[in-house]
């Protein structure tokens, strides 16, 4: 009998990094709430993912910002040219959870 080879796999390192902030809890939706609302205050933001506490909701919004994806200017949060680039991938991915995940999945 043949022997066969395991190659090692390894992801592309650029693929892990971007799945290391967008694979985070509340990251994905965060990004969401930027793309369909718009520039947020702190509060606004917090009032719509309101399962989230803040002090989570700051940590992440550092996170973002440090990765690029999101920007402060005055007392609003928005996405950068980044972050707006991430519209299309979110949509994508909706897609593919409407279609994959069913109700029970998500209770």
């Amino acid at each position: 009998m043949e022997s066969v080879k395991v190659q090692d796999f390894a992801l592309c390192p650029k693929f892990e990094k971007t799945f290391s902030f967008l694979g985070k809890k509340w990251n994905g939706l965060i990004i969401d709430v930027f793309v369909e609302d718009g520039p947020q205050r702190f509060v606004d933001l917090a009032k719509k993912i309101p399962e989230v506490s803040d002090r989570v909701l700051v940590e992440r919004i550092k996170e973002l910002t440090a990765e690029g994806i999101l920007a402060k200017d005055e007392n609003l949060y928005c996405l950068t040219e980044k972050g707006v680039d991430l519209e299309k991938t979110l949509s994508e991915i909706k897609k593919w959870s409407e279609k994959w995940i069913t109700a029970e999945e998500c209770s």
